[in-house]
């Protein structure tokens, strides 16, 4: 048989991180007085204009023929297979999913293009070996069938969901592809609970070694459970949030059970892995745990609105950290640890279907997506955070300072590699309570500010961003240092890219086939994010800076609007309309708590 991916056996690995930061600038906000960078050299040699670190080009030959790994029928690493450790899908020309309309769904997905052609595999060829082949030309290429399964120049494109099944299946002389099971669990949840999945790959494994000969069936499960093994470990080091559906976790028992009836080595295997497992769901409980007392922190109102001069004693951004280089690195410590827990699944969780079974006290006593949802969370407390730090000062010219300290933080951020952070903040500084200082901003130097913004431009589906993100990716794939490694990306932008090729694509071909094309081009976005998140921040962590960061309340949206107007006054009767209706509000709500 064909082999299920035309990205067999191409993975690479990351080396080592080194701790290697970047001298510490010294910052112009320790003075009393800010000075204006310069029109000519408004990036301290950064970037520029026409020069955008981004842009070049890096040679990619040299990290994709540094290692080569594959997972066959013959060979199983319990520890090392199935860490994601690099993009099982990455191609060397980076492209932007197409973008479809909602309401019209097309069978066919963009990635075809994109596909190479490889040989058959030894260890499939057994797979379907009694299945009748059919082959067919189809455009520039061959259409093959094996049973119910579609190839197209050697690539899985369509299939039967009975038919996905049994491919993930392990038998002595066959295992799944490394892609297509990644491929396959991703977005099976699309179609089946992960619990049945389960129990039917685990069902069929064991009643394929059946003979009725119980001293032969011993024997042939014996051979056949290091294979199961290899795919559970797979399924738990990538997926291990399934696995916090107590059905699963029972399932997981039975088969260890199972397995430790044939082979003590599997066996211990298994019970590794679960160690892992276990250790891995403690944490995102942990981790969870802690989000929502930051949270419950974050909840206290700021000082009263009632005077600016009680707003004016609380701490402001300045006070905790005037260095905007410390600054970027703190953000980026706390999106590459949000990034952390978020689970691949819960990018096709969100689509997924409503299922019955959801009042389930195990699986679904959580929100499928609620890692997702808080990192997205993240995103709009940062920008309402710098949206605070600008409209609270009373003077102008702290205001100013203060605008112009996000501006270089913002450029810290892009040339980390930090775009989530960077669109954060140029979200915050282009709020309608801050936009509309004009007097303010008449005393801030903006030609940085315009280049930022001109970098994540919304326009052309934000394809400067793109264009940035590629190189940022390419220097991270050929990175030298820990920090080259770093790639945040405008998640917001990733989840709607993601989005869109989920609604533009069918699920189904008219002839009940599940449309694999797209599972592949979803796994890999999907498989490029596992990459970007597992990247160790190399900078030290300064708790106080953190700790200011994630707790310190912000004001509402209505809270802004008011302090932009105590800062500056209203220039028409619009505002002054708005002003006095936002004191009787803000103020019944103070009396009424």
């Amino acid at each position: 048989m064909p082999p299920t991916t035309p990205y067999a056996g191409k993975f690479n690995s990351c080396p080592p991180y080194n701790n290697n930061n970047h001298a510490q600038p010294q910052s112009p906000y320790r003075s009393n007085t800010a000075p204006k960078p310069s029109r000519e050299n408004i990036y301290n040699g950064a970037y520029s204009t026409a020069e955008n670190p981004y842009d070049v080009p890096q040679p990619q030959a040299a990290y994709r023929s540094s290692s080569v790994s594959s997972v066959t029928g013959k060979e199983h690493h319990y520890n090392s297979s199935c860490t994601i450790s690099d993009n099982l899908y990455s191609s060397p020309q980076p492209h932007s999913p197409r973008q479809h309309s909602p309401r019209q769904h097309s069978t066919s997905c963009p990635g075809r293009a994109y596909r190479h052609t490889s040989s058959c595999g030894s260890d499939q060829s057994g797979r379907n070996n009694g299945a009748s082949t059919k082959a067919r030309l189809y455009g520039h290429g061959i259409t093959t069938s094996y049973g119910e399964m579609c190839y197209h120049d050697n690539s899985l494109v369509s299939a039967s969901l009975e038919a996905l099944i049994q491919h993930l299946v392990p038998t002595v002389d066959y295992y799944p592809d490394r892609s297509y099971v990644f491929t396959f669990l991703l977005s099976s949840r699309l179609f089946l609970h992960p619990y049945e999945l389960m129990t039917r790959v685990c069902h069929l494994c064991v009643e394929q070694q059946r003979s009725g000969d119980a001293l032969l069936d011993k024997i042939r499960f014996r051979d056949v459970a290091p294979k199961l093994v290899q795919l559970l470990t797979e399924w738990t080091e990538t997926f291990p949030y399934d696995f916090r559906d107590e059905r699963m976790m029972r399932c997981l028992k039975d088969m260890t059970l199972q397995v430790a009836r044939g082979d003590e080595y599997s066996w211990r295997a298994m019970q590794q892995m679960t160690q892992r497992l276990i250790k891995r769901l403690s944490a995102l409980g942990q981790y969870e745990e802690a989000v929502a007392a930051l949270n419950a922190v974050a909840q206290e109102r700021p000082a009263s609105l009632k005077s600016k001069q009680a707003s004016a004693q609380r701490s402001d951004i300045l006070s905790m950290c005037d260095d905007p280089f410390i600054l970027a690195q703190q953000l980026t410590h706390i999106e590459l640890d949000r990034l952390s827990f978020i689970g691949p699944e819960e990018f096709i969780q969100s689509f997924a279907m409503k299922d019955p079974l959801d009042n389930h006290k195990g699986f679904f006593r959580k929100r499928k997506t609620s890692n997702l949802e808080a990192y997205v969370n993240w995103f709009n407390r940062l920008s309402f955070l710098v949206a605070t730090e600008i409209c609270m000062p009373a003077k102008k010219k702290h205001r100013a300072r203060i605008i112009e300290f996000f501006i270089d933080v913002a450029q810290e951020c892009f040339n980390i590699g930090n775009f989530n952070s960077l669109m954060a903040i140029i979200t915050g500084m282009n709020m309608s309570p801050v936009a509309r200082l004009k007097k303010t901003w008449n005393k801030v130097n903006t030609d940085k500010f315009e280049i930022l913004e001109h970098q994540m431009d919304p326009s052309s589906n934000f394809s400067n961003y793109r264009t940035a993100l590629r190189g940022a990716t390419q220097r991270s794939e050929t990175a030298h240092s820990s920090q080259e490694k770093i790639v945040i990306p405008f998640f917001s932008l990733l989840i709607k890219d993601i989005y869109f090729l989920n609604e533009g694509c069918a699920n189904r071909l008219p002839n009940g086939h599940i449309n694999f094309e797209k599972l592949w081009e979803l796994a890999k976005q999907v498989s490029e994010f596992l990459v970007w998140r597992q990247v160790i921040c190399p900078f030290d962590r300064e708790r106080r800076i953190l700790q200011y960061l994630v707790t310190t309340p912000v004001y509402t949206e209505d809270e802004l609007h008011l302090a932009s107007y105590e800062s500056e006054g209203p220039e028409n009767n619009i505002e002054k309309d708005s002003r006095r209706s936002l004191r009787s509000s803000l103020l019944h709500r103070e009396n009424r708590s």
